[in-house]
């Protein structure tokens, strides 16, 4: 019965000489923990690298590749894009207005027609006409009488000086003869003003002071193109006047030489926005182009319902290739500031992220995600993610796209 307690305290003692052991061995093997084995060192290692894409130089793939410096460039450091349209400038609009009262007899312009300034466009028969040339015909006369009575008073007066000399005549009537001289003075003036004024109203209705019974021709103010037409042949209307005609005209006539483009800005971007400033345009109607104008005027008050400012541009038109109504687009960028740029093929979308592929060694390529700025034509600007002096894929990039 001794025997089993014997067997039991050795085999307690040869346990606890193991732990023993195994404890001088930890302590044995340094003062810190137990090294890891080198193949988990270098698992370690990747997974805190970058993932590199890698691309045998001497493939057909690698050929097709075509790697640069990134480049830097001073771009815009805002920019704000508004839906806009064309307009007919207000400062080249003319409203054709009759000029007499009278019976429209031809009218010789169809909407949409291209005129030039001087182009007759209307004729009326007119009374005014008539009558106009009537009150010319009586200030011709008037300013000859007066004329007459001048000459004649002038007459006096050097004879009453005369008599006045040898006490012919008392030196009250001799005063009364300049009197008379400076009176028809003033009426030759009056008469003078007055056959100037009739004259001008002659020619303002480009009528002949020798003939009766003559049309008024109603002719284009300035060059352009009819974008409203009211009037018919038997129409009669009446003069312009302040309370009437002014806001009934016979025609309207626009110079498209220029344009404006209404843009509709964001509250947000106000602050971009400056009198003269350069702004990109592009059309729904030219796909792929763009289009220079300048900031002609600004809004003076927001719009209550979009919270946008309306925004004026000047665009030049030679060509007519701009109507009213037309859809687009403006830009409108900040001051500029030196940003890292690449062409727009160095850079891919996925999964929602812009990415590009920097060149880490012959063959290597790291896929680094960046943040994009402006862009103008193909050219893009990056706000972070890639220095200047960094080569990256500029053509080609869409090759290594999900590897």
């Amino acid at each position: 019965m001794a025997t089993a307690p014997v067997r039991l305290s050795i085999t307690f003692v040869l346990g606890g000489a193991c732990a023993v052991g195994l404890l001088a061995g930890c302590e044995r093997s340094g003062e810190g923990r137990v090294e890891d084995p080198p193949a988990a060192i270098a698992s370690a290692g990747s997974a805190q690298a970058p993932p590199l894409v890698v691309v045998p130089p001497d493939s057909p793939r690698f050929k097709q590749l075509r790697i640069d410096k990134a480049g830097e460039r001073d771009f815009p450091t805002d920019e704000v894009t508004a839906p806009a349209k064309v307009v007919v400038n207000p400062n080249r609009i003319s409203r054709v207005l009759s000029p007499v009262q009278g019976r429209i007899l031809t009218v010789s312009v169809k909407l949409g027609d291209a005129v030039t300034e001087g182009q007759p466009l209307v004729t009326m028969n007119s009374p005014d006409a008539d009558a106009a040339i009537s009150t010319y015909f009586q200030a011709e006369a008037t300013l000859r009488q007066a004329k007459v009575t001048l000459a004649k008073t002038e007459t006096d007066l050097k004879r009453a000086q005369s008599l006045l000399q040898f006490q012919g005549i008392s030196e009250k009537d001799a005063l009364a003869a300049e009197n008379d001289v400076a009176t028809a003075r003033a009426a030759l003036e009056t008469a003078g003003a007055a056959h100037a004024q009739a004259g001008r109203k002659l020619a303002l209705l480009g009528l002949q002071p020798t003939a009766a019974n003559q049309t008024v021709v109603v002719r284009a103010p300035i060059a352009g193109v009819i974008t409203d037409l009211s009037v018919t042949p038997g129409e009669y209307r009446a003069a312009v006047s302040f309370m009437t005609d002014v806001a009934n005209p016979l025609m309207s006539i626009a110079d498209l030489s220029t344009v404006w483009v209404s843009a509709d800005v964001p509250e947000p971007s106000m602050r971009l926005i400056r009198v003269g400033q350069s702004v990109e345009i592009a059309f729904v109607g030219y796909p792929g182009e763009r289009f220079t104008g300048h900031v002609a005027r600004i809004g003076s008050a927001l719009d209550n319902q979009t919270r946008t400012l309306k925004v004026y541009v000047d665009l030049p038109n030679p060509a007519r290739r701009f109507v009213p109504e037309m859809f687009g687009v403006v830009r409108l960028s900040g001051p500029p500031k030196r940003r890292p740029v690449v062409p727009a093929a160095a850079i891919i979308q996925e999964y929602g992220r812009s990415e590009v592929f920097v060149e880490r060694g012959p063959g290597q390529f790291e896929r680094r995600v960046v943040t994009t700025g402006v862009r103008v034509g193909d050219i893009v600007a990056i706000t972070s993610g890639v220095d200047a002096n960094q080569r990256v894929i500029v053509d080609g990039a869409i090759l290594l796209k999900g590897q």
